[in-house]
């Protein structure tokens, strides 16, 4: 299964600016969709960006549309999440998932074969 790797979380102000990274251990099928989850303290996970590795694609969830930017580098098989004014609602664990499914953003239609990353913490302070 392919393996991902986070970076680049941390603790900001608000109004300041992370950039998460993902990397994958290699592109499969698996990996035709790639993007950001993230869960608050007692509330879901939810979607939050993914883009399609064969198009650049871009999905963005309402609630970051217009602050955050999803990219990536196919040739370092890594996709970058540029978050810029973030909001202490922003504050959550981010996760890495890579699957077909991911693009729509919905938790509930990702198989259990989705894979994830270990997850990164991304805390914004008022």
């Amino acid at each position: 299964q392919v393996q991902l790797a986070e970076s680049g979380g941390g603790s900001v102000q608000a109004g300041g600016s992370l950039r998460l990274s993902c990397t994958a251990s290699e592109y499969t099928r698996s990996t035709a969709c790639m993007g950001w989850f993230r869960q608050a303290p007692g509330k879901e996970r939810e979607g939050v960006a993914a883009i399609s590795t064969s198009n650049n694609s871009p999905y963005y969830a309402a609630s970051v549309k217009g602050r955050f930017t999803i990219s990536q580098d196919n040739a370092k098989k890594t996709v970058y999440l540029q978050m810029n004014s973030l909001k202490p609602e922003d504050t959550a664990m981010y996760y890495c998932a890579a699957d077909f499914g991911v693009c729509r953003l919905k938790l509930e239609l990702l198989p259990d074969s989705a894979a994830w990353g270990q997850g990164t913490q991304v805390t914004v302070s008022s």
